[in-house]
């Protein structure tokens, strides 16, 4: 199910099509993406686990009928999905229960690194956040991450310092977009 979609990309639902389990599996097992995601915890070992992510994926997304989730990031040209981009809550200082406050993230495969796709995916979900009345949104990101701290300058966002609000207390590099004001 198609979410949103760009000029250049679909943002939709993962499947459980070969294509897409195949493309999960090659991105959340790799070592340079997964260093930047929990130190490497949830790390892939196995084309099976794919599955199972796409399911947790899933049941956490349900209760919020479509506004929050893990979406493919498909380019048009190819068809071929670059990575995620996501929607939620953050985690709270227990690492698991929700927050008022909400995060846009992205994790690409390598192979879509540099051509502006977590970008424009990120700018198109927080539009759409925007669009429910959230005030904020904030992207957390691993300290030397520089890649995705660019990402979070180029959607505009503000880097506001290292904080250890969320995700069980991880001391993460902090930016957030304040909604334009009307």
């Amino acid at each position: 199910m198609t979410v949103v979609t760009t000029d250049r990309l679909v943002i939709r639902e993962w499947t459980d099509s070969p294509s897409d389990l195949a493309r999960i599996f090659d991105i959340y097992s790799r070592d340079e993406v997964m260093r930047w995601l929990g130190g490497g915890a949830g790390t892939l070992t196995d084309p099976e686990q794919a599955a199972e992510r796409v399911q947790a994926w899933r049941e956490r997304s349900a209760p919020s009928g479509g506004r929050y989730g893990i979406w493919a990031i498909e380019v048009r040209d190819s068809g071929q999905a670059a990575g995620s981009v996501l929607l939620k809550p953050l985690p709270g200082a227990d690492g698991t229960t929700p927050t008022d406050d909400i995060e846009v993230g992205w994790h690409l495969h390598p192979d879509s690194w540099g051509h502006g796709y977590a970008t424009e995916a990120a700018r198109t979900m927080v539009a759409r956040e925007f669009a429910t009345g959230t005030r904020e949104i904030y992207a957390v990101v691993t300290p030397g991450n520089d890649r995705s701290m660019a990402v979070c300058r180029r959607l505009g966002m503000t880097h506001v310092g290292r904080r250890t609000d969320w995700y069980g207390g991880t001391e993460v590099e902090t930016f957030v977009l304040e909604h334009p004001p009307a």
